[in-house]
């Protein structure tokens, strides 16, 4: 049960390419794909961080693609959250894309619906930084949006 959303941003934290699968498959095999649409869609990437759930074959297709992928530990005996160097940029790409109300709660049926609301996500997201206004999360009290209980 579940989806899992696998992406894969540039250091500023903009999403270059992004994967909705089922949640029982393998980082490796999700990173693969990515791996192939970014060697399209972004010939000038050279370096890639990844986490530790990766394995070798995944290195080696990598360097097959000509991209120079380095796997990113946490410290050893480290407790409770720390950020990863290097691989906070995705965390908080993460972290922006759930101030979408429907990306906080998995509503769609298909992964590809899901992958258009993550493209959508970061649209808006950019948009709003290009233009200089404020975003609006539906956790905010204050948006228009929200039905305010008085009692």
């Amino acid at each position: 049960m579940g989806r899992k959303r696998s992406i894969i941003t540039d250091t500023l934290g903009l999403l270059l390419a992004v994967l909705v699968t089922a949640a029982g498959v393998q980082d490796s095999i999700a990173g693969t794909q990515l791996l192939d649409y970014v060697a399209v869609d972004h010939p000038s990437v050279r370096k890639v961080w990844v986490d530790g759930g990766y394995r070798k074959h995944f290195i080696e297709h990598a360097a097959t693609l000509g991209i120079d992928l380095e796997i990113v530990q946490r410290t050893a005996g480290t407790r409770g959250f720390t950020p990863v160097p290097k691989r906070w940029a995705v965390e908080r790409t993460y972290g922006w894309l759930m101030l979408h109300r429907r990306l906080a709660r998995d509503y769609e049926t298909h992964p590809h619906r899901s992958e258009a609301m993550i493209h959508l996500a970061m649209t808006d997201l950019m948009a709003r930084r290009l233009t200089g206004e404020n975003t609006i999360s539906w956790l905010d009290p204050a948006s228009p949006n929200q039905s305010r209980i008085t009692g």
